[in-house]
Order: structure tokens, then C-alpha cells, then sequence
């Protein structure tokens, strides 16, 4: 048990709400899981338009829904694939603890400490105002933070090999987030961030 693995507990100091539920899945669930998706998710390179540059990442993600949704950020667009039996199963146990329902998962593979995620919110208009983010962590134990857009306080977590984090309420309207890279993680990390489209 870490020091936020307290689901009830909020994380940010005002402005928004995140929960860090700790590790939900057990060390062989969660081992078999990430060999799962590391084999039978479609991960493709990410794609970005960055002041006018295409740019390709080293980091590679995949999108999955109840329906081939649409989903654009950077300047590109994916439709989503439909879900794989581990994707659902995922799904499920997601819903059941955080009391969400979920019709969309954007994952993403850091192969190595390396990769990580620049600042930035999921804000896009097709998720909606104050949405529900479900984040379950695979693998390399990394860090996690958030850093508030106009305090610019920070605050970070570790998420744990089968962890979960949720963001909701306004943390995408105050609050940026990121994975830094580190140079002491030579393993993969799969994130799965589950998420509701507006229909």
C-alpha cells in the first residue's frame, strides 16, 4: 500500500478530482494482461502536427470502442477499433470500481523509461466538460503529475504495475498532466485510458 492507494482520497489541492485506486489487479492478472496487449493490440506509431512539423513518436498508441469512433487531438484523427475479449474484460473491472461507464480506451505503449508525455489536458470537445478518465498502469512503474495551469502547483504520484488512477470532475480544465521520462526505467509501461465519447 503506497500513500495515496485510497480511492476516496483527492490527490489535487482544488480544482479538480484525482483518485489513485493503488494496484486492482493481482501480480499474474496483471503480468498476463500486459503480455496480452503487448501481442494482440494494434499499436501503431503516434502521429502529431506540431507548429507545422509531422512529427512521430518513438511512443506507440492504439484507440478501441464500443463503435468506430472519431477521436482528434494533435491535429490527426483515429477511428476506433472494436474491442478485444482482454480490452472488455479490462473494461468491466474499470467500471465496476470507479462506478463509470466507458465507451472508448486510447492506449498507449512506452517501450522504455525514455518515452514519456508532454504537458497537456484532455480537453477535446468530444469527451465533454468535466469527463471521467480512467487511467490502469501495465508495467514500468512511473511517475505521474499534474501541474495546475495558472498556479503552476505540482503534484505527482507513482503508479504501481496494475494500478489505477482516475481524473474527473474539472482536472482537465485546471490542471495539465504528464509522464516525464527517466533514465532508470528500461522496461515497457502499457497505459490504457478509458473514456466516454460524446455520442
Amino acid at each position: 500500500m503506497g500513500l495515496f492507494d485510497d480511492s476516496t482520497l483527492n490527490l489535487l489541492p482544488h480544482g479538480g478530482t484525482v483518485n489513485y485506486y493503488g494496484v486492482v489487479l493481482s501480480t499474474a492478472d496483471a503480468n498476463r494482461y500486459l503480455q496480452a496487449l503487448l501481442h494482440t493490440i494494434e499499436w501503431k506509431n503516434d502521429e502529431a502536427i506540431i507548429m507545422g512539423k509531422h512529427i512521430v513518436t518513438a511512443r506507440k498508441v492504439a484507440w478501441y470502442g464500443t463503435k468506430p469512433f472519431q477521436y482528434t487531438y494533435s491535429k490527426t484523427t483515429k477511428t476506433a477499433l472494436p474491442w478485444t475479449p482482454e480490452l472488455l474484460e479490462l473494461k468491466k473491472l474499470t467500471e465496476a470500481l470507479t462506478g463509470a461507464t466507458y465507451n472508448s480506451c486510447l492506449l498507449n505503449l512506452y517501450h522504455n523509461g525514455n518515452e514519456g508525455m508532454a504537458w497537456h489536458s484532455d480537453d477535446e470537445k468530444s469527451l465533454g466538460e468535466g469527463a471521467t478518465i480512467a487511467s490502469l498502469s501495465l508495467g514500468a512503474v512511473r511517475k505521474f503529475s499534474f501541474k495546475h495551469k495558472t498556479t503552476k502547483e505540482t503534484v505527482s504520484v507513482i503508479l504501481e504495475h496494475g494500478s489505477l488512477l482516475v481524473m474527473k470532475d474539472a482536472t482537465q480544465t485546471n490542471w495539465l498532466h504528464r509522464l516525464p521520462p527517466t533514465t532508470k526505467v528500461a522496461t515497457p509501461r502499457v497505459n490504457l485510458t478509458f473514456r466516454t465519447m460524446l455520442e
